[in-house]
């Protein structure tokens, strides 16, 4: 065999090795625990004709929050949510789950799909359109307006 053709074997036998290796790691990885949560909410989300997002609670006394304008963010999530839950042949009757962390990490999941949005990723800004739905209540519905970052 001519001489380049060794040092292309090796690297070639390198690589899968080095492959192999990594996938044998990936196996013997510990997986991750659920957090544990200090407080939790089943929200659903309902677009309304003139555009507006009504959130309502699981307990179905009405609307607790009413969003309209842009609201990028919340927009963003919600349709990235129900785009997995889709995607899996679930419709959007299942409400999702805001839940707060002991460590003040807030995340909104969807249980019918297993996904879940870590919300403090995007900033405080981003956690407040969400969190304020934590005591939200019918009696006193938050309205929403303008542009959410």
């Amino acid at each position: 065999m001519p001489w380049p053709v060794w040092p292309l074997a090796a690297m070639v036998l390198g690589s899968l090795l080095l492959v192999t290796w990594h996938r044998i790691g990936q196996q013997n990885a510990p997986v991750a625990q659920a957090m544990p949560v200090s407080w939790e909410r089943s929200l659903r989300f309902e677009d309304r004709p003139n555009g507006d997002i009504a959130v309502l609670d699981e307990s179905g006394s009405g609307p607790i929050a009413v969003f309209s304008g842009e609201q990028g963010f919340l927009r963003g999530s919600l349709r990235a949510l129900a785009r997995e839950r889709m995607r899996r042949g679930h419709g959007p009757q299942a409400p999702f789950l805001l839940q707060g962390h002991p460590d003040g990490r807030v995340t909104l999941s969807d249980p019918s799909s297993g996904e879940r949005i870590h919300l403090e990723s995007f900033g405080p800004t981003n956690v407040a359109v969400y969190s304020q739905l934590r005591s939200a209540s019918p009696s006193a519905v938050i309205i929403s307006r303008g542009v959410s970052p």
